[in-house]
């Protein structure tokens, strides 16, 4: 009986195959099966079932393999992609899904699945004219993400004054006073799909807007994230807290749809479009907000860049007396981390 089951065991083993595995082939003709952990410095660290993690130098690697998509950083180029192997010295990987594979040499790789860092860009716009109009306006503006292996921590802020000068009397006045502060944090339950929560805190001095507060949380679907393409939409419900300086209060829940999408095509020209639609339960074609932005950057040298863009903010049921409709036309010079 024993004899039996020793052979059963022996035939399910063979039947089911080895198991998937990352593979890396050394220069000498050995090689190493196991899971790869990272590379930074020249070192390869691998994790193998017999021996735990085994660092080795790249100098030494003839090529590797994955079977899962890892993080491949050159310069300052980050790729998510699996790896196939390539001829001595060097890998494969497809920068964006459907592209054609590229050839990397190891000895170019700084990195490979770093830890989690934030990119993002500070921007400055202006404007100001003289003569028979005299006006000044001054805004920045924050964005930052971090990703991470299963998640995704996106902050935001900005802030834009603007002011007048009458002509005949020379008595100034403000044109624009505005600030918000976002936050979101998105959770991958699979390689595309996501589940997110958010904040956003508004105010608009023009538009008698004290404060508007607008947590909101649903799920969303990451269709393409490259370096080169970036494409997700999302879903969900919000609650939307309106403050008038004339001392009324709106407060209502709210659907929430939304997509985000950016394209490089080429390394210095980077055009990028959100849209984000808060739908009142109760009403949602007579009771919305709307928020959207366009937009074209270039870069001037290195992390330094120009941009253009157009940011759309529309409450349908905005405080007395203000329009519903806020629309900016921007142009400023900004620095990317």
């Amino acid at each position: 009986m024993t004899r039996a089951r020793l052979i059963a065991a022996a035939c399910i083993l063979m039947l089911a195959g080895p198991a998937a595995a990352d593979e890396v082939h050394f220069l000498n003709g050995d090689r190493l099966s196991g899971r790869i952990v990272g590379a930074a410095g020249g070192k390869l660290t691998i994790r193998t079932e017999a021996a735990g993690e085994v660092t080795v130098d790249l100098a030494g690697v003839r090529t590797f393999s994955t079977d899962e998509p890892v993080t491949v950083r050159v310069g300052t180029t980050t790729l998510r992609s699996a790896v196939a192997p390539g001829e001595d010295g060097r890998i494969r990987v497809v920068p964006a899904p459907g592209a054609a594979p590229v050839s990397i040499a190891l000895r170019d790789i700084s990195h490979i699945n770093p830890p989690p860092a934030w990119k993002g860009s500070i921007t400055v716009n202006g404007r100001a004219t003289r003569g028979n109009t005299d006006t000044a306006a001054l805004g920045v503006s924050l964005d930052a993400v971090r990703r991470g292996e299963r998640d995704r921590l996106t902050a935001g802020a900005g802030y834009f004054h603007g002011r007048e000068a009458d002509p005949d009397s020379g008595e100034e006045r403000t044109t624009t006073d505005n600030m918000f502060v976002s936050g979101k944090y998105d959770y991958f339950l699979a390689r595309r799909l996501y589940v997110f929560g958010a904040l956003r805190v508004e105010r608009d001095r023009i538009a008698d807007l004290d404060l508007r507060l607008t947590p909101s949380a649903g799920g969303g679907y990451q269709w393409f994230e490259s370096p080169v393409f970036n494409l997700a939409t999302e879903a969900g419900l919000a609650w939307v807290y309106e403050n008038f300086r004339d001392g009324s209060d709106d407060e209502h829940v709210a659907g929430r749809l939304a997509y985000r999408t950016d394209w490089t095509p080429h390394r210095s020209v980077r055009l990028f479009h959100s849209l984000e639609w808060l739908p009142a339960a109760e009403d949602p074609l007579a009771d919305y907000n709307l928020n959207a932005d366009a937009g074209v950057r270039t870069t001037i040298v290195r992390d330094l860049f120009a941009e253009i863009k157009v940011e759309l903010r529309y409450d349908s049921i905005p405080a007395p007396g203000s329009e519903p409709e806020d629309l900016r036309y921007l142009l400023g010079v900004g620095w990317s981390f």
